[in-house]
């Protein structure tokens, strides 16, 4: 889905070459139907499995943006020189990167390209985020969020991020609170990779986002395209990469490549 932040987010559902705007159907009852193929997001080729979120396989195998090293980031081999495709790393990964604190199922550490910021905390379903390091390249990234984990969540518990929208958090103590802990940390990487490459963004303010949601699930059922092509229900919100229906939750971005057909009932 493609977002832009309003209060509140405002989504569209990317069916082939259509944009078909989605806050506007809350309320509504729809109809997601998987037609039985699947389209390779990179080179269009038909494919009977989709792997990393929309992939066939040889991309999946020989790109470098489904490499192991965009999850762990801190094992960026770039450097080795064994990156799959050198110049996407150069255009994607060798750029600046920012490190984050965002409230999604409770307090997190991540990541995102600079160009990528405020897209990536509404994709993760994020109420509140702040920017805490800007870095010069993904790799370096990795490493600032590899001190943190050892101190806060790097993941989002999905379940909990789609049952409500989560007590507000004050991010800038949160943030104080862990760079001070991770300081001798942070001043190695630093003397290692140079302080302009490394650079701590203190005070920067928090984003609050707000989310097109009607009515949260108390049970969080997921349908699953591949077992069940026919998705029926209410809209009642949508919050992250998933659609909330009174019938259970979709997590689209997990179906990129994906034929589907969106119809109201």
């Amino acid at each position: 889905m493609h977002t832009a932040l309003a209060a509140p987010v405002q989504y569209q559902m990317v069916l082939g070459e259509h944009r078909q705007p989605l806050n506007a159907l809350l309320g509504q009852a729809l109809r997601l139907d998987y037609e039985g193929a699947i389209f390779c997001i990179h080179c269009a080729r038909k494919t009977s499995k989709s792997f990393s979120q929309g992939y066939c396989y040889p991309c999946f195998k020989r790109l470098a943006q489904c490499d192991s090293c965009i999850v762990s980031p801190e094992k960026c081999h770039y450097h080795l020189g064994t990156c799959r495709e050198p110049e996407w790393g150069e255009q994607h990964c060798m750029i600046d990167h920012i490190v984050y604190l965002a409230n999604t199922s409770g307090v997190k550490v991540g990541i995102t390209r600079h160009s990528q910021v405020p897209t990536r905390w509404m994709d993760q379903g994020a109420t509140q985020a702040q920017p805490i390091f800007r870095v010069s390249s993904r790799f370096q990234s990795g490493l600032v969020e590899t001190l943190f984990k050892a101190h806060v969540a790097d993941k989002t518990s999905w379940q909990t991020m789609l049952k409500g929208a989560g007590e507000p958090v004050d991010l800038e103590a949160r943030r104080a609170e862990l760079t001070a802990a991770c300081a001798d940390d942070i001043a190695r990487l630093q003397a290692e990779h140079g302080l302009q490459a490394i650079t701590v963004l203190a005070g920067e303010p928090a984003v609050t986002i707000d989310y097109p949601v009607l009515e949260y699930p108390v049970k969080v059922k997921s349908f699953n395209l591949d077992k069940t092509p026919l998705v029926e229900g209410t809209l009642l919100g949508i919050k992250g990469q998933y659609l909330m229906f009174d019938t259970g939750v979709i997590n689209l971005r997990k179906y990129g490549g994906y034929q589907v057909a969106l119809s109201q009932l």
